[in-house]
């Protein structure tokens, strides 16, 4: 189902992937810095996610500037939010690379807000660009570290903007309750060679569901 969402005074592309049964819970995906919600990858993670129950809205944002894709990102939060055909209780938010950026950033400003009312279940990063490619000395890490809620990382571990090490040393400094699953070989773009795209993108999407369905169950315990 495609929609425009309202965003300033212009309006942004998106689209609802809509399970078979009426869902409590959704996730809103998002792209790069390049491309747009029309990726392969994310195609195929909103179909995967909506054939087993979840429903999925993806969106364009193309701007190159984080503080406007954060933007863009809670304008689709607060749509998803107030909609009437979707009445969700919670989403997770899910993003690529410079979007996954974006994404942690929309929860630590609406977490920090007194209008934090947990709308926002958990975050998954797809290949998160922790730093430009051999600039490790500056890592893009204050975000994570203020995160509270559930956070998924996939990520290649031969991913030249997120060395393996690194992220494992911020990971293991936030106080989120967090997982990272390893891409055997992958680069920045979840390539590995001797696979075809879309075998690892299965490995990829398996993942994010599990992690998804393992979080909504721990908060209805």
């Amino acid at each position: 189902v495609k929609v425009k969402i309202p965003f300033g005074n212009k309006y942004l592309d998106a689209i609802f992937s809509v399970p078979e049964k009426k869902t409590a819970y959704g996730v809103i995906l998002t792209h790069g810095a390049g491309g747009d919600m029309n990726f392969p990858h994310l195609v195929s993670l909103a179909a995967y996610l909506a054939s087993h129950g979840v429903l999925c809205l993806r969106f364009t944002c193309k701007g190159l500037n984080v503080a406007y894709r954060t933007k863009a990102f809670k304008a689709v939060v607060e749509y998803l939010k107030l909609s009437d055909d979707y009445k969700l209780s919670g989403v997770f938010l899910a993003a690529r690379s410079m979007g996954s950026r974006a994404a942690a950033s929309v929860i630590c400003q609406l977490s920090q807000g007194e209008d934090d009312d947990g709308f926002i279940q958990g975050l998954v990063c797809l290949s998160y660009p922790l730093h430009r490619p051999k600039l490790q000395s500056k890592l893009r890490d204050e975000d994570l570290l203020l995160i509270r809620c559930p956070v998924l990382f996939v990520s290649g571990s031969a991913d030249e903007m997120c060395e393996k090490q690194l992220l494992e040393g911020v990971v293991s400094k936030m106080k989120a309750p967090k997982k990272i699953h390893w891409i055997d070989k992958g680069n920045h773009g979840m390539a590995v060679k001797g696979r075809t795209a879309d075998d690892v993108m299965e490995e990829v999407n398996a993942q994010v569901f599990s992690w998804l369905r393992e979080n909504v169950q721990l908060q209805h315990k």
